[in-house]
Formats: C-alpha cells, sequence, structure tokens
C-alpha cells in the first residue's frame, strides 16, 4: 500500500507499507525458482555436461553445483541469489530484534539470539561464496562455501528450535506451538536429507555405481527445499508485522 499526498503545495512523506509475510514468500521464492529453472535449462539442454562426472557411469539428475556453473543457468542462479539476499539479512535482524525483546530478562536464550543470527549471517554468506564462486572456477573455494551453508543451515535450525521451544513453553498462541512443531519436523527431514546426500556422494565417489550420483542430487534438492520450507515458517512468525518504506520530501519555495 502506498500513501502520500499534496495539500496547499506541501508534499507530505511517501509511505510505502509492504506485508513482511509477503516479503519472506518472495525472498523464498527468489531461489526456488532460480533452482528449478537452472535444473530444467541443465536437464534440457546441457544434459551430458550437468551429470557427467569423473567415473563416466550413466546419471540421470545433474547436481546443483553442475546446474549453476553452466550458462546461461549460473546468471540467472546469481541474480535470484543476488536479489533475494537483502531481504533475508533483514529476516535474520527482526528475528534478532524478536528473540532479545521476548527473551530480554534471561541471559541463556539471549545467548542463543546472537547465535542464531551469527549463523544465519554465516549461512547467507556460504550461499553467496557458493552462488559467485562455481565448481568450474574454483572447485576448493565452492566447496568450502557449500560446507559452511550447510554446517552454519544446520546449526541456525538447531538453535531456532531451541528458541522456539522455550516460546512455546510460555506462549498461549496456538500460531506459536504450529510454528515450533513444522520447524522441528522440517529440521529433522533436513538431517535426514543431508545424511542420505553424504552416503550417495561417498557411495559414487568410492565404487562409482551407476545412479549414486542421481540419488544424491535428489537428496541435494529436497536439502535445499526443506530449508526453503524452514526458513518459510516464518510467516506465521511475523505474519501481522509490515516492511514499511518513508519517502521525506524537501521543502520547495515557490
Amino acid at each position: 500500500m502506498i500513501q502520500g499526498s499534496n495539500i496547499l503545495g506541501y508534499e507530505r512523506p511517501l509511505v510505502i507499507r509492504i506485508s513482511f509475510a509477503t516479503c519472506i514468500v518472495v525472498t523464498v521464492c527468489l531461489p526456488l525458482l532460480g533452482l528449478i529453472t537452472c535444473v530444467s535449462i541443465s536437464s534440457l539442454f546441457h544434459f551430458e555436461d550437468a551429470t557427467g562426472t569423473h567415473c563416466q557411469v550413466p546419471n540421470y539428475l545433474p547436481s546443483i553445483s553442475a546446474s549453476i556453473s553452466l550458462s546461461p543457468e549460473c546468471h540467472i542462479w546469481r541474480f535470484c541469489i543476488g536479489l533475494h539476499s537483502a531481504p533475508r539479512l533483514l529476516v535474520a535482524f527482526t528475528y534478532f530484534r524478536f528473540y532479545k525483546t521476548r527473551f530480554a530478562a534471561r541471559s541463556s536464550e539471549s545467548t542463543l539470539s546472537c547465535l542464531n543470527l551469527a549463523f544465519s549471517i554465516s549461512e547467507n554468506l556460504g550461499l553467496l561464496l557458493l552462488t559467485y564462486v562455481s565448481s568450474n572456477e574454483t572447485y576448493f573455494v565452492h566447496k568450502e562455501g557449500f560446507v559452511l551453508f550447510i554446517v552454519s543451515s544446520l546449526i541456525y535450525m538447531l538453535i531456532t528450535c531451541r528458541l522456539w521451544r522455550s516460546i512455546k513453553k510460555y506462549s498461549l498462541s496456538p500460531g506459536d506451538v504450529k510454528s515450533h512443531h513444522w520447524k522441528v519436523r522440517v529440521l529433522l527431514l533436513n538431517v535426514c536429507f543431508c545424511a542420505f546426500a553424504g552416503f550417495f556422494y561417498w557411495k559414487h565417489n568410492m565404487y562409482c555405481e551407476s545412479g549414486s550420483y542421481t540419488f544424491f542430487a535428489l537428496f541435494e534438492y529436497l536439502v535445499v527445499f526443506s530449508n526453503m520450507a524452514f526458513h518459510l515458517t516464518a510467516v506465521w512468525d511475523f505474519k501481522s508485522r509490515e516492511v514499511v518504506v518513508i519517502s521525506s520530501f524537501e521543502d520547495k519555495d515557490f
């Protein structure tokens, strides 16, 4: 919603109000649509390049790293991730202020709030690193960015579930209970998907079995999708909040 008017030559500030839930949905949908687009293009037009590995065995799905390292896929992915990074940091700092207000008198949860913010920023930095340094350019840096993203993501989700367990304990709101339950469920799914992805990646590199890399790619997708689902639960946490942008005008002499 946009508000503003001009009364007797005096321009009131332009006020733009956006639902915070809408901001969260758009932030999550940007990498989601980018990933689906990149994997689709890789599968349709660059199948051999995207599924080929050192084992030289048949594979049927491209990994995320392979998909986002080709062109034009890399440009699409970088655009989506770059565009979503600032709103994602906004969500991270909004959560931090929310936790600090909620746990002002509790030192342990207050400390966890700081750690939660740190790992949220670290997760975002890892995502940016693996995005803008492709596996074709500098594999070691890309790999470290991926590890930073996964580790930070898991710790962030774990701390978040711990904080929301405390919130649920003292809250009468059904929305808080619902948010905590879904956060825990998605975290458990994410851990399982990470374990399966790691297992099939190890199996592919160790035995070069046909199809192992395909299962790795499939579970890699599920890791990312569950990560997005976890971040999407913020819609329930901030459904009544708004992002307000105010633009002031300088006085004009006529």
